[in-house]
């Protein structure tokens, strides 16, 4: 299972004093010296961290995968396009949400994600569509050529109790295993930390994990590095 890294919220720290640093960028590429497998941004239609300056540098400098995460609007549909990530990850987006809340509805959406997804592929880059563990959400993203689901995670992570967390986990599982017999790559993301990872080891065919408030907290008390190194012991 790969793990991917999160800097937004770098971003958020630095955009916090109007100023330049924490650079992002900086982040990104000491976070693939401590052996993490990819980096994902989300440029938002709002700009409240992430910007075009940090994704352009980021095609141009880092040498592990770069993941933008995306609303599938015509403005960061272009944007993509012309920057070249590995992979973009098309999500649901409100303005006034502090972070994702949830999965987007393929079903509801189909045609303006075929045509995004379309739009992608013809500029070279793999589409992931950031879902909640259903069934009918997966049949569809297949049917409009997805290459790859992303999990929401964040029932999970945010389960009350055991009973809770492991009557979703038995979702996932079983959501994973569908995706796998379409086709699609699975990745899995939201609310995962040192503690509610471990359990992961035991969903096979999970291909990456993105996370990102957890590692940027630990490093305040550990530093990057070691933060990055906690967690990738954690995933095995």
């Amino acid at each position: 299972m790969r793990f991917s890294l999160n800097i937004d919220h770098i971003a958020t720290l630095r955009n916090a004093r109007g100023e330049d640093e924490p650079d992002p960028i900086a982040i990104a590429l000491l976070a693939e010296q401590a052996g993490v497998d990819g980096i994902v941004v989300h440029l938002r239609e709002d700009r409240r961290h992430i910007n075009e300056r940090d994704v352009r540098l980021l095609r141009e400098l880092i040498t592990t995968k770069l993941d933008l995460e995306m609303a599938a609007t015509e403005e960061i549909i272009r944007i993509a396009c012309d920057v070249g990530p590995e992979l973009a990850t098309i999500v649901p987006e409100r303005r006034q949400e502090l972070t994702t809340e949830g999965g987007i509805n393929v079903i509801d959406n189909i045609d303006k994600l075929k045509s995004a997804i379309k739009d992608l592929h013809n500029a070279g880059i793999m589409v992931s569509l950031f879902i909640e563990p259903h069934i009918d959400q997966i049949d569809a993203a297949a049917e409009i050529d997805a290459d790859f689901i992303e999990i929401h995670t964040g029932v999970f992570a945010n389960a009350v109790n055991e009973e809770e967390q492991f009557d979703e986990l038995d979702k996932i599982r079983i959501a994973v295993k569908h995706a796998k017999k379409l086709g699609l790559g699975v990745n899995a993301g939201h609310g995962l930390d040192y503690q509610n990872i471990k359990i992961f080891r035991e969903v096979p065919d999970i291909d990456e994990v993105s996370i990102g408030h957890a590692i940027i907290a630990r490093a305040v008390f550990v530093g990057l590095k070691e933060a990055i190194h906690e967690m990738i012991r954690l995933i095995g």
